[in-house]
């Protein structure tokens, strides 16, 4: 399936948590055949489970309520949270003595959007998992009213991903939405309201792959092809020898640069956009951070095709306005207006399609932009690794098929990898919670506080 929308539809509605135990089981059993079959990942393996065999103890017997923040920098990540819960915790927590009551499983948050590219049958599974969704962008008042409720009330702890996206780098955590937060403050704030005790946790787990074998052979063919397809010189190089980084490195730089040109000239030409100072960019003396300077500048430039059809302040950070982005589109194609289509006119219908289709061309800077957000010209040089290297040249393949219109691209599985899980120290929320109550200054400044803790938290747990 593909988010690539070009006819106008009714607003999206709500798919409401519809947990099924018998479905969870099916799950649980069939989990670790199906990461073998569909994935890359080999080995999944977990430090301090300990933690959460504990925490959930705590949980069924009423002390405290929890979540899982979760670092997000794949799409495999959810199967390998529900591996921890469903295989490790309970292994750890037979080992430790500890008696736990089965399911070990968690409510979720999830992206409204995801049904929209992955097919209806992904909202399905998420809903009879006990998931709920959110839209991105917006004030999503019944998406937030129903995560309060489970967070409060579920029969589970709550997992959901702070970063509200994948940014495909296992080593840099992007900058946090406040909105785990402010679940976890809603939370304390509904328990003090019932007269209920428990503290409110969240908990911090990192995330990160690693391949069991270095595929720099994969790699060299996936760079040829992307030098093909940008109109560069094909040259393979060795790829058998410790020298690889050093003999490839060069070359995946080339091609960033070249990308980096193409699209400069794109934008300046067609969409008269300013760009990076050339005099600025030639005193910069380091070729990463001239193609940082030159980068930012044309996300920054990309965005901006996207914010003025819509009409939005470029204000905030690229996240940030990525999500306003990304709602404002989803309002221009999924209108209040088209509830009843029917009674709508043939014409109307055609202006409808007519916006939605241009929405949708808008979007697409906005989606260029959202696979570049974490990107930094350093992330290779800083701590050069087959797994840094990789993941850049995947980000790479991923912009040259979103250029092409790719609507069914899936990033190349480059070779096996393991996944390591770390459970952080659990976050006290509610040692928080008087300076959250005392006015909407200090709420607001609780937030902002609790999430640079998180985000530091979850940095740790990576490197």
């Amino acid at each position: 399936m593909s988010d690539v929308i070009y006819q106008a539809q009714p607003p999206l509605e709500f798919i409401s948590p519809a947990f099924n135990p018998l479905f969870l089981r099916v799950v649980h059993t069939v989990l670790p055949s199906w990461i073998q079959w569909q994935t890359a990942i080999s080995q999944i393996e977990a430090e301090n489970v300990e933690i959460l065999a504990d925490l959930y103890r705590q949980f069924q017997e009423g002390k405290v309520r929890f979540l899982l923040a979760f670092r997000h920098p794949k799409t495999d990540d959810p199967f390998c949270l529900v591996y921890l819960l469903s295989q490790l915790v309970p292994r750890v927590a037979r080992q430790q003595g500890i008696a736990l009551q089965s399911p070990i499983h968690a409510h979720f948050i999830y992206d409204r959007g995801i049904p929209l590219w992955a097919g209806e049958y992904a909202g399905w599974i998420a809903s009879r998992l006990g998931g709920t969704p959110i839209q991105r962008g917006k004030a999503d008042w019944t998406g937030l009213r129903s995560a309060r409720d489970l967070f409060a009330n579920g029969k589970f702890p709550m997992a959901a991903a702070p970063e509200g996206a994948t940014n495909g780098l296992s080593e840099i955590v992007s900058p946090l939405e406040p909105g785990i937060a402010q679940l976890g403050f809603w939370c304390a704030e509904d328990l003090q309201k019932a007269g209920r005790s428990e503290q409110v946790l969240i908990v911090p787990v990192g995330l990160k792959y690693s391949y069991t074998a270095a595929p720099w052979s994969a790699i060299a063919q996936l760079l040829s092809d992307l030098e093909a397809a940008s109109g560069l010189p094909v040259n393979a190089g060795k790829t058998d020898n410790i020298a690889s980084m050093e003999l490839m490195y060069p070359r995946l730089l080339a091609l960033a640069e070249h990308l980096l040109s193409l699209m400069e000239q794109f934008y300046t030409r067609f969409y008269h956009q300013k760009l990076a100072d050339a005099q600025a960019v030639a005193e910069i003396k380091d070729r990463n951070e001239a193609l940082a300077f030159r980068l930012q500048a044309l996300l920054n430039a990309a965005l901006q095709i996207s914010e003025q059809y819509f009409n939005l302040p470029a204000k905030g950070t690229l996240t940030d306005r990525c999500r306003k982005v990304e709602q404002a589109g989803w309002n221009y194609i999924f209108r209040e207006d088209f509830k009843d289509i029917n009674a709508l006119s043939s014409v109307e219908i055609a202006l409808g399609d007519r916006i939605a289709e241009e929405a949708t061309a808008r979007m697409w800077h906005m989606r260029l932009v959202e696979s570049f957000v974490a990107v930094s010209g350093n992330y290779i040089k800083e701590k050069p690794s087959v797994e840094r290297f990789a993941e850049t040249t995947l980000i790479l393949s991923q912009m040259i098929a979103k250029i092409q219109g790719d609507k069914y691209f899936q990033r190349p599985q480059l070779g096996k990898q393991k996944v390591k899980i770390n459970i952080g120290q659990p976050l006290s929320i509610s040692e928080h919670y008087s300076a959250y109550k005392e006015s909407r200054a200090g709420a607001k400044q609780a937030v902002s506080d609790f999430t640079n803790e998180l985000q530091q938290a979850m940095q740790s747990l990576i490197l």
